[in-house]
């Protein structure tokens, strides 16, 4: 078992340690996310409702068995599907524009916006 941290500096490094780890799992997130909306051909099939609170619910599910308040899963699961829906919409309609013969191109980088709803929202950069 891994010590308790001795000091605010090293729960910080800790923290930065599962920050890198955390990054990682959400580009590997990412990748599958990308490959997913392949196989979806309209906007109700990336907002999949009923899949949302399928993994809303298993997160929560795992976060009780892991000692992660449920409260804290649902919100971060929520946040998270919200921002990859968002990133799927956007490449689902870049697919289209390049299908009707624009030729557009997925965006490279992207960024977080919110609204007015705590909504977050993909969009170019």
């Amino acid at each position: 078992m891994v010590s308790a941290p001795q000091s605010l500096t090293e729960v910080r490094a800790r923290i930065d340690a599962l920050d890198d780890e955390l990054i990682r799992l959400l580009a590997d997130r990412q990748r599958l996310v990308r490959t997913a909306a392949i196989f979806k051909t309209d906007e109700q099939a990336v907002r999949a409702p009923g899949r949302v609170e399928q993994v809303v619910e298993l997160a929560r599910d795992r976060a009780t068995a892991a000692g992660l308040e449920p409260a804290v899963a649902e919100a971060v699961w929520r946040a998270m599907i919200g921002a990859f829906i968002n990133l799927e919409l956007d490449e689902h309609a870049t697919r289209q524009r390049g299908s009707q013969g624009s030729g557009g191109d997925a965006a490279e980088s992207t960024g977080l916006d919110g609204d007015s709803t705590g909504s977050v929202r993909l969009s170019a950069r």
